[in-house]
């Protein structure tokens, strides 16, 4: 009986610890009263970087700050160019706003940058953007077919890439895509997949050298890495840290090719290979001279003030502008770029060598002149009784629609042809 008491009691001592215990939790607990090292061991971690395995790590560190975004401005028309069939406004009239973005990488230690032809086409100002600077580009060669365009900035100050070779592409190789998808806001963001395949035949629609609408197939490297608008002209890069392709475009259920328009379709890219892009880069470097570029703009300065304040300078007789790219695509069969001619002097060279109001020059001795702008600064350099072999595209009926007086459906198909223009001093100035 007196063993049984003792039980009792050790077992009431040890339910009442328990007791005490709980409570004590229990009021710790409700109180909020978490030990502050405990919560420390638990928010104040940290990584070790150096312990992070990642094949793309050194890459990315390489060459993302070598990927700009590009800024392509052009003169949009003030108006609905057409009312009725008809121009409603002068199709001369225009204001600059930013039409465009894509990416470029820089190549060269003095500033010359690769892109996508399509990034900058059409543009009347191009600019690149790299952290918080916006600087001033200078287009110096493109390929419309091939969809590539080099761009100068001279002193951007960023390290080149390495040019890879793209014949040595192998399928299953990691590709890593670095660009700015959506524009500056998503500034050289990295995409990462594989080489699904190489010498895809891809068919586009393109520009002749003028600038006119055709079609072109081009060979193109095709990878799963995610290219979003934007990431047009940037860089597929090998795991080596080169240069081995321009993200150009990426298929969706809207292609064409594809049998039925409800396909799904995911992660399939195409990129320009650089090698392709070569033959334009070397002739970009060959003509490169930093005394020209640095004098460029007061050279143009000059220039446009010897062809407008010079009176003996060398004349064709003709009044030219350029028409906005809203009008040139808007019609049927599409127009070249080049200098509207809405005027001959009669008895000039112009009329004298059979050009009319509604041509279009694009050519000058074998020099593309992409605006009336650079037809005078073209002819500024002639002198009085030089013979210029000049191309133009004649479309019949293209002055009535811009004049107004006529549909837009009355245009025929038209076609470049060439004459040669005896310059002579005029009183009437381009």
């Amino acid at each position: 009986m007196i063993r049984n008491t003792k039980k009792l009691g050790i077992l009431s001592l040890l339910l009442t610890f328990a007791l005490i215990f709980t409570i004590a939790l229990t009021s710790s607990a409700a109180n909020g009263s978490i030990k502050q090292d405990e919560i420390d061991a638990l928010v104040n971690t940290q990584t070790d970087k150096s312990q992070i395995q990642s094949p793309f790590l050194s890459v990315a560190n390489e060459v993302r700050e070598s990927v700009v975004g590009v800024n392509n401005y052009q003169n949009i028309s003030a108006g609905n160019p057409f009312g009725g069939g008809r121009f409603s406004v002068d199709p001369f009239q225009s204001r600059e706003q930013l039409a465009g973005t894509g990416s470029g990488v820089v190549i060269s230690k003095y500033g010359h940058i690769l892109t996508n032809n399509h990034v900058v086409k059409d543009a009347s100002r191009i600019t690149v953007t790299y952290g918080t600077k916006e600087a001033e580009a200078t287009l110096i060669l493109h390929d419309e077919g091939l969809d590539v365009a080099v761009l100068l900035v001279s002193g951007i100050g960023l390290e080149p890439v390495i040019l890879g070779n793209s014949d040595d592409i192998q399928v299953g190789e990691w590709a890593i895509v670095i660009g700015n998808p959506l524009g500056q806001e998503f500034d050289r963001s990295v995409t990462v997949g594989v080489i699904s395949a190489y010498d895809r035949s891809i068919k586009g629609n393109a520009n002749d050298r003028y600038g006119r609408r055709t079609t072109v197939t081009n060979q193109m490297i095709q990878v799963d890495a995610a290219i979003s608008s934007g990431n047009s002209g940037g860089g597929m890069f090998n795991m080596l840290g080169q240069l081995q392709g321009i993200p150009t475009l990426k298929f969706d259920s809207s292609r064409s090719i594809f049998s039925y328009s409800s396909a799904s379709i995911d992660n399939i890219g195409m990129c320009v290979p650089v090698n392709v892009a070569k033959p334009l880069i070397r002739e970009a470097l060959e003509q490169y001279n930093e005394a020209t570029v640095e004098a460029a703009s007061v050279r143009d300065q000059e220039e446009d003030t010897k062809a407008s304040s010079d009176p003996d300078r060398p004349r064709m007789g003709v009044t030219v502008g350029t028409l906005s790219p809203s009008i040139n695509t808007a019609v049927p069969g599409g127009l070249p770029n080049g200098a509207y001619v809405s005027e001959v002097e009669k008895g000039s060279p112009a009329d004298q060598a059979g050009l009319k109001p509604g041509d279009i020059i694009v050519e000058v001795d074998k020099t593309i002149v992409p605006s009336h702008e650079e037809l005078i600064k073209k002819l500024a350099g002639y002198s009085v009784g030089d013979k210029v072999e000049v191309t133009y595209f004649r479309a019949p009926g293209l002055n009535e629609v811009i004049l107004g007086s006529a549909d837009i459906s009355t245009i025929k198909d038209g076609d470049y042809e060439t004459t040669t223009v005896e310059l002579r001093s005029l009183s009437k100035s381009l």
